[in-house]
C-alpha cells in the first residue's frame, strides 16, 4: 500500500510578509529620530541668532543662519572653550587609560587567579557601588589638598583611576573567556603574566575599548568635581567652564548650544568608531558570571 508523505516547508524558506518589514522599519526610523531629534536642535540653535535662539515658538530652521556663537564663544578673552576642551580631552583621556589599566589587572586576578578571601575583595568591590559618589567629595578634597593637586588636572584625573564597575565589568568578560586558551599557552612555558599579556588581553579588545568609552565619557560630562577643586580658568574643565556662559551671558541659548555642540564632538567620533567593539564587549560581558 502506497504512502504518501507531506513535509512543511523549511523555516529557512519561509519570508516576512513585506507589510511587516516595512511596519518595523518605519517604527525604528521614527524612534531614531526621537532620540536624536535634541541633538539636531541644539546643532540647529547653535547657527540661530540671539534672539531667534530665545523666540517662541521655537523654529527648526534659522532665519538667516549664522556662525556668531560659535565665534562669540571661541574669540572671547574671558571664555578660553579651546582651552577648556584640551583640558578636558587630555584629563578624560588620561583617566580613561588609568581606569583601563587598573581594572584590566585587578578583573583578571578576580577571575583567574586562585587566592584566599578572593570572594570578599570580590564583594568588597562590587559593595562600592552602592556608596553615593557624592559623599566621596569631601575625603576626596582632603587627600586632593594634602597632596597640593587643587587647582590641578591631577585632581580630576587621578582620584576616580580605581573604578569598581570597571573591575566587575572587565571580571565578567574575563570569566566569559575559555581557561583552556590560557592552559594552552601555560603548556607551551608561559607565565601567568605572559597568558594574561599575550593571550587574554588581545580577546579583550571589545572589553577595553567599551571601558575605555565610558570612563572617558564619565570624566568628561563631569561637573560637580571640577567646579569644586578647580579654580583658574586656565585649568577649568569644558562642562564647567561652559556653565559660565549662563551666569555671565544671561542665558545665551545660542551660546550654550554652540559650547554643547563642541562638547558632544569626541563623545560622538569616539562612539562611532568603536561602536562595534561596544557592543560585543557588552554583550559578552553578560554570558557568565
Amino acid at each position: 500500500m502506497a504512502t504518501t508523505t507531506t513535509t512543511a516547508a523549511p523555516a529557512a524558506t519561509r519570508r516576512t510578509p513585506v507589510g511587516r518589514v516595512v511596519l518595523r522599519y518605519v517604527v525604528l526610523g521614527l524612534l531614531a529620530l526621537l532620540f536624536i531629534s535634541p541633538l539636531i536642535y541644539m546643532l540647529v540653535t547653535s547657527f540661530k541668532t540671539r534672539g531667534e535662539a530665545a523666540g517662541y515658538p521655537p523654529t527648526w530652521i534659522p532665519d538667516p543662519p549664522t556662525t556668531a556663537a560659535y565665534e562669540s564663544i571661541l574669540n572671547a578673552p574671558g571664555t578660553p572653550v579651546l582651552r577648556w576642551f584640551a583640558n578636558s580631552l587630555g584629563a578624560a583621556a588620561a583617566n580613561a587609560a588609568l581606569v583601563v589599566t587598573t581594572s584590566t589587572l585587578a578583573g583578571f586576578a578576580l577571575a583567574r587567579m586562585h587566592f584566599r578571601g578572593r570572594s570578599l575583595v570580590f564583594a568588597a568591590v562590587v559593595g562600592t557601588l552602592f556608596v553615593p559618589p557624592v559623599i566621596l567629595i569631601i575625603p576626596n578634597y582632603l587627600i586632593v589638598g594634602e597632596l597640593a593637586w587643587l587647582n590641578t588636572l591631577l585632581a580630576v584625573i587621578v582620584p576616580t583611576a580605581a573604578s569598581a564597575f570597571g573591575v566587575f565589568f572587565m571580571r565578567q568578560f574575563f570569566i566569559s573567556l575559555p581557561g583552556e586558551l590560557e592552559e594552552a599557552a601555560r603548556l607551551d612555558g608561559a607565565n601567568q603574566w605572559q597568558a594574561f599579556y599575550k593571550v587574554a588581553l588581545p580577546l579583550a579588545r571589545p572589553a577595553l575599548a567599551t571601558l575605555a568609552l565610558l570612563a572617558f565619557l564619565t570624566n568628561w560630562n563631569d561637573f560637580l568635581w571640577p567646579v569644586y577643586v578647580l579654580f583658574s580658568p586656565d585649568v577649568q574643565t569644558l562642562p564647567a567652564g561652559l556653565s559660565t556662559l549662563q551666569s555671565a551671558n544671561a542665558v545665551r541659548y545660542d551660546l550654550l548650544m554652540a559650547g554643547a555642540v563642541i562638547a558632544s564632538i569626541p563623545v560622538l567620533a569616539m562612539y562611532v568608531f568603536l561602536q562595534r567593539y561596544i557592543i560585543e564587549g557588552v554583550s559578552r560581558s553578560g554570558l557568565k558570571g
